[in-house]
């Protein structure tokens, strides 16, 4: 009798492995370019789909970085081994429009039946990845926007209990925060994400021709000749006066760590980096989010979405294809973005989104106050041909030529007009080279 259940538990272990075999899940590629913690929930968000999932299993891999996930996929998709989807940042959107390597969002969702509804996406996010038609190639995935950071202890010594809602109204707090000992006031950096994007966005002023590049290749900068030029001048001043301060990795904190550790009473940056300060602010601290400020006079437009959209690439098989649409049907869902923003400080992409972490009682907990300003923020006005978005090629060489000329301004005492002039001009020079290597072609 014992041999005979040997034997049988044998047939059943064979039968159960060969049935495991026949039931082999589908595999597909997805490459992600967020490095860090990040990262890691890049790969628990994987995890995640993975144990939900008794068909498909994607299979992820992190690329160190956005920059080379973007050169990796091109280098790959050339050599035939490019992943079945692709994690990428905004700066990418306009290379990918015109690559011929992806298979645009709105098709994939229609061959394959996907759950999504595209008018449901927020208006600042839409906006910014979609066609000139208003179609999305892309599926919005983890974004974020730019909010002002206060310290509300520091601003109570003047009396404040509310943050400044103009710069106008800002310059008169430093001054007066100053007075009273607060050192500084505001610490700034080189990103242009801030001081250039989003300025200009909600302030309704253009960066390039051609509504930012969406009317064509064949656009020109010409953040030059607005507003921004007096803003950074401003900028300058408020440096000179010392009530801001340049704190990057070169000078050995960044503005995050500096606003956290109390060095700076305010600063302008991501969203993303909400749960980040919470985690290292200095003990005891007061601290909120509100929308930044504006100039006197403003009709406030949107802000501009940052992060990155995931997709999909030629090339691939139909299997594969099938996986892709249930992972991104289930990465776009309402419980899962609610997923997403309870471990990360990005933002709802639908306002399907937002409703389940309203009904969730997300936004009512202390630890989350002030989140929901990233989701008004997006959403504040229509997007208009400012604020929608930016189209433009090569886009973040542009952001470093510009951030060149920023350094220079504030270590170098260049004058603001003539290093901006600088930055515009071999911006140009960059926007026509890539003009050239899409000769001929149309922006869909």
């Amino acid at each position: 009798m014992a041999l005979k259940t040997v034997i049988a538990a044998s047939a059943l272990t064979l039968l159960a492995a060969g049935t495991a075999q026949g039931q082999e899940r589908i595999k597909f590629q997805y490459w992600y370019g967020l490095t860090g913690a990040l990262g890691d929930v890049m790969q628990e968000h994987c995890t995640e789909f993975n144990k939900a999932q008794t068909k498909f299993e994607a299979v992820c891999t992190g690329q160190g970085g956005y920059d080379k996930a973007e050169q990796n996929a091109i280098a790959a998709y050339r050599a035939g081994q490019q992943p079945t989807i692709l994690q990428l940042y905004d700066a990418g959107t306009l290379t990918f429009m015109l690559s011929d390597a992806v298979v645009p969002a709105i098709e994939l969702a229609k061959e394959y039946n996907m759950k999504i509804d595209w008018n449901d996406y927020i208006p600042g996010i839409k906006s910014y990845f979609s066609t000139s038609k208003g179609d999305l190639w892309s599926f919005p995935y983890n974004h974020s926007t730019a909010v002002f950071y206060w310290n509300k202890d520091e601003w109570a010594k003047i009396g404040k209990t509310e943050p400044p809602q103009t710069w106008e109204e800002f310059e008169k707090d430093a001054l007066a925060l100053k007075e009273k000992g607060v050192g500084c006031v505001i610490g700034s950096s080189y990103d242009t994400w801030q001081m250039l994007e989003q300025f200009s966005a909600m302030h309704d002023i253009p960066i390039a021709s051609l509504d930012n590049g969406y009317g064509g290749l064949s656009a020109e900068l010409v953040f030059n000749t607005t507003k921004f030029v007096d803003h950074v001048k401003n900028y300058k001043k408020w440096f000179d006066a010392k009530v801001l301060e340049i704190h990057t990795q070169q000078t050995g904190k960044t503005i995050e760590q500096a606003f956290a550790d109390g060095t700076c009473a305010s600063m302008l940056s991501s969203i993303a980096n909400f749960k980040t300060i919470d985690s290292t602010k200095k003990e005891g601290m007061n601290w909120g989010v509100a929308l930044m400020p504006v100039y006197e006079g403003t009709a406030r437009k949107n802000s501009l979405v940052g992060g990155a959209q995931l997709w999909v690439m030629k090339g691939k098989s139909k299997e594969e294809y099938e996986g892709a649409a249930a992972f991104l049907d289930w990465v776009s869902s309402p419980e899962q973005q609610r997923w997403m923003n309870e471990k990360t400080g990005y933002i709802p992409l639908t306002m399907a989104g937002v409703k389940a972490l309203e009904e969730s009682g997300f936004y009512k907990d202390p630890a989350n106050a002030g989140r929901e300003v990233a989701n008004a923020s997006l959403s504040i006005a229509e997007p208009t041909p400012n604020s929608r978005g930016i189209r433009l090629g090569n886009f973040t060489s542009i952001r470093a030529e510009l951030r060149t000329e920023l350094e220079a301004v504030f270590t170098q005492n260049k004058d603001v007009q003539a290093a901006i002039d600088s930055a515009v001009e071999r911006g140009n020079q960059i926007l026509r080279r890539y003009e050239q290597t899409y000769q001929g072609r149309s922006l869909p």
